[in-house]
């Protein structure tokens, strides 16, 4: 530990909260994003990792569609070469869509281990529940043509080698994401190991309280992407009817009283209510102010009274650019009609 780069304003990481999964494992409460939305270099992203370890980060998100694994591998190395330990930190990625074939799974973890320079994942997530692929920095009308919809007998296929490669020791947990109740309800039905997690969208004008007591209830962890509003999201993300969580009139109000930035609060707000938030930055004062958020001074109860009560059920990552020949809108993407 006496070559380990300490920064003066570090977080100690054993103050950062943590919570329990199914398993017993313990994870940390906030997780840093590496997804750069199509504006932020691979470079900038790996040097921000480091950055942020060094700062008390010990959750780390990543996916091997970011395109930016084999650097964020090497700032991984640095960081443990000077003293920070592997089971210190928690690390997931995530399987992509152009990788659910037969023994797609096993190939594409292979590389995200290899090139995160690592011997195991703590979780490893199926990204989305369609095989629908996307090039990188398409816009919004963007189409796959050989998209489908949801076919669960598919998913069930990708998801029994989620469960082999947990088996064999090369991931300690596995989960979901981007799932709606319907079809966690097929996956609990006939999977052998259930998921641990499931990261979904979350923020205070997108609170999913069905979805959230759903999994919450059936044991699995809300991880929650977009925590501030996606602020900085892809164009491709991007409607007319898109509200802004930090310009919320709730969120300023608490803000100002507690003398936090809007963001602050956002996270607050997530870590309180039970989930774990993946804010994204590569500026060094905001990932500090991030973490100095969820291990500083908490909401009172009234404060998380008040955010519950400004869920504009504002979606803002629809997801139109997997939508298949014959869907309606992304709304098909959602289940929303229950089906």
């Amino acid at each position: 530990m006496n070559r380990k780069r300490i920064d003066a304003e570090a977080i100690d990481p054993s103050v950062i909260p943590y919570r329990t999964l199914n398993t017993g494992a313990r994870i940390p409460a906030i997780r840093l994003g590496t997804f750069g939305s199509d504006h932020e270099s691979a470079e900038t992203v790996a040097e921000a990792i480091k950055d942020a370890i060094y700062l008390g980060y010990r959750h780390i998100d990543c996916a091997s569609v970011y395109r930016n694994e084999h650097l964020i591998g090497r700032a991984l190395e640095e960081v443990m070469s000077v003293g920070v330990k592997r089971e210190e930190l928690w690390i997931t990625s995530k399987v992509w869509n152009d990788m659910h074939g037969r023994g797609d799974v096993l190939i594409s973890l292979v590389q995200t281990l290899k090139d995160l320079k690592l011997e195991y994942l703590d979780l490893y997530l199926v990204h989305w529940p369609f095989p629908n692929y996307h090039a990188p920095g398409v816009s919004i009308d963007s189409r796959d043509p050989n998209a489908k919809p949801y076919i669960h007998e598919n998913y069930m296929k990708t998801w029994r080698q989620m469960e082999d490669v947990l088996k064999e020791g090369l991931v300690r947990h596995i989960g979901t994401a981007n799932m709606t109740i319907p079809k966690l309800k097929l996956l609990l039905r006939d999977c052998t190991i259930k998921p641990s997690c499931n990261e979904m969208e979350l923020h205070p004008h997108f609170q999913q309280p069905e979805l959230f007591s759903f999994v919450t209830e059936n044991g699995i962890f809300p991880i929650g992407y977009s925590p501030l509003g996606s602020p900085n999201r892809p164009e491709r993300d991007r409607t007319s009817t898109d509200s802004i969580d930090m310009e919320d009139p709730v969120i300023i109000s608490i803000a100002k009283k507690m003398n936090f930035h809007p963001a602050s609060i956002c996270l607050k707000w997530a870590v309180q209510r039970g989930q774990i938030p993946i804010p994204f930055s590569v500026n060094k004062k905001n990932l500090l102010s991030n973490l100095k958020s969820v291990t500083g001074y908490p909401l009172s109860g009234e404060d998380m009274r008040l955010i519950s009560g400004i869920d504009r059920n504002c979606r803002l990552i629809k997801g139109q650019v997997f939508l298949w020949p014959g869907a309606y809108s992304w709304e098909d993407l959602w289940d929303i009609d229950g089906g």
